[in-house]
Order: structure tokens, then sequence, then C-alpha cells
């Protein structure tokens, strides 16, 4: 398992008068105390650190259960971009070179809904084809399977997949160059349009969870779907 670790030390420094003046700060400090809370307003302490897990159980918890973030509101797609913001500060140095971005993940969410699927997500798309798994298959050293299954009009079965080729632009940033996509529907199957790309920009991995953005901005997070050895 790959942890992130984030310490924080407070320094406090010696007092700079004297022991009188001292004491009589410290009677004043005591009587401030008494009248803020004698108003009823209370001083809550925060936190010196944040631990990533807890962020991770916070963005997984807020995504769950939404479509893959098509329920959310306005508000609650800022909450996640906040929580996502928050762990980019714990990602390992440079995550295009981390082994943890291969296995197979689940898209828990995107904030745009038409980014994973295509025009199987848009608005009249999802009247028609029903979502059922949203897989990403990341193979070393440098494959890529994404996979899209469905139930059309809730009559009939179907997939649509996509391979690709993953190149490191930098420590951070990916492309991935796609196959012209395959659809499989009941009985039929046929690969149809022509090769698709895109970069992505990864700003948390570990044994859990993967974090990415498009390059127009699409917020993503993967679940890994089965845990590492």
């Amino acid at each position: 398992m790959a942890t992130v670790a984030a310490c924080s030390f407070v320094r406090i420094p010696k007092p700079f008068f004297s022991d009188k003046e001292f004491g009589q700060a410290l009677v004043f400090s005591r009587r401030r105390v008494s009248a803020v809370a004698a108003s009823g307003i209370y001083a809550v302490a925060t936190p010196l650190e944040t631990k990533p897990d807890d962020l991770v159980e916070s963005i997984l918890s807020q995504v769950r259960q939404t479509d893959r973030g098509v329920l959310l509101s306005r508000n609650e797609h800022q909450r996640v971009a906040q929580v996502a913001d928050e762990l980019q500060k714990f990602c390992v140095a440079e995550p295009t070179k981390c082994p943890l971005i291969f296995g197979e993940w689940d898209v828990q969410y995107c904030s745009n809904p038409t980014s994973p699927g295509g025009v199987y997500r848009n608005a009249f798309g999802r009247l028609i084809f029903k979502a059922k798994e949203m897989i990403q298959v990341v193979e070393s050293p440098d494959t890529v399977k994404n996979r899209v299954s469905f139930t059309a009009l809730g009559l009939l079965d179907g997939e649509v997949s996509l391979k690709g080729k993953l190149t490191a632009l930098d420590g951070e940033w990916i492309q991935v160059v796609f196959e012209p996509p395959e659809l499989k529907v009941g009985g039929w199957e046929f690969k149809y349009g022509g090769e698709s790309e895109v970069k992505l920009q990864i700003t948390y991995v570990d044994d859990k969870i993967r974090l990415g953005k498009g390059s127009r901005g699409a917020l993503f997070v993967f679940q890994r779907r089965e845990p590492l050895p």
C-alpha cells in the first residue's frame, strides 16, 4: 500500500516581554475568552494536518450513487473539486512514472458527463442507453482500454470499447491515442468512426483512487476495482 505522509511542526517562540507583562497579558486573554464564551461564540480548533486517507474517503462518499456526477448540483460539484484540490497536495512526484497508475479502474465521477462515454452520456444518449459499468484498464507499459457497458432501451445489452496507446508527455501529463471504437449490441459487432486523442493530467494516485484533469478542465475520479496484493 502506498501512503503519503505530511508532517507539520509548530515552533512556539519564547515571550519577548517581562514576566509581569506576560501575567497581565494572560489575565487579559482569559477575560477575553470568557467574554467570547458568554456571547455564545465558540472557537473551533482547526487540525494542523489533513490526512489523505480522510480526503479519499470524503471524495468517494460524495461521488457514489450520483450516476458518475450527473445527479450532483453545481455546489456539490464545487465541493468535489475542493477535495480534489486538497488531495493534489499529497500527490507523489511525477505520477506518470508511478506503477500505481496501472490496474483496472471504475469511472466513479466526471465533472463533465459527456467526457466519459461521449454521445452515449449526453442528455439524449442517457435516455436511450443506461450505463451499467464504465471501466478503464491501464496496462504496463503503454496500453489503455476503456469500456462502457449499457442497456439500450431497457431491452438490449451492449458495450462500447476503445483501445489506445499511452504516452507520458511529462511527469504529470499523459496522452492516449485511441483506435476507432468498437460497438457490440446483441449479436452485432462492428467498428465505426476514426481515431481519437485525449490528454489527461494525473493529479493524485494511490492504492485506492486516481484523479485526473482533462485538457479542458474536466475532473475525473477513478476507483481501483480490486485491492493491490
